[in-house]
């Protein structure tokens, strides 16, 4: 059973909580910005999934805002992040690493061309193929966007007490397993 009580925030959006098999959810303009899930035995998995994507997006919407001095997109940053670990690559091969369509790759990659991040440069065993690199602007605008990230981070992690920052730690490994499963 659904129960949903309408209420106006401070600036007048149309806001609502509502509380649904006990758990406690707060929208504003039909977005989730809150949920207090309930805690011991009684709280299912799938309270635990809600809340973790909850909590995950929001710290990479903080990170995205916070360590973003270029203005780049999300598509724009993952793409130079790729080419920098991975070396130069085709639109396909970036297309396919990232997830993407082709043509969503390529207008991504022609905007990072014209704003000077990454240069075209020819295949060297397919003359019909072209690799994108990054140039020299586009590697100091990856090192800015890392050390803004790691700086924030350490920032946020700092405030922390020593219990917080041992759980939290302890929670790294488990997410980077969740990351890396199929």
């Amino acid at each position: 059973m659904l129960i949903v009580d309408p209420i106006r925030d401070i600036n007048g959006s149309p806001s609502a909580t509502f509380n649904q098999e006990n758990l406690q959810v707060f929208l504003i303009d039909r977005t989730v910005v809150s949920m207090t899930p309930p805690v011991g035995p009684s709280a299912s998995l799938e309270t635990a999934v809600a809340e973790l994507s909850l909590a995950v997006g929001q710290l990479l919407r903080r990170l995205r805002a916070e360590t973003n001095p270029e203005g780049l997109t999300w598509s724009q940053t993952m793409a130079l992040a790729r080419l920098e670990k991975a070396g130069p690559a085709t639109t396909a091969d970036l297309a396919r690493a990232e997830a993407v369509k082709p043509q969503s790759m390529g207008a991504t990659l022609t905007e990072l061309e014209r704003e000077g991040l990454v240069e075209r440069r020819p295949h060297p065993t397919d003359g019909r193929q072209v690799l994108f690199v990054l140039t020299r602007e586009g590697v100091q605008a990856r090192r800015k966007r890392s050390a803004a990230k790691q700086k924030w981070l350490l920032d946020a992690i700092s405030r922390l007490d020593a219990d917080e920052r041992k759980t939290l730690m302890s929670a790294v490994e488990l997410i980077k397993r969740l990351g890396e499963s199929e």
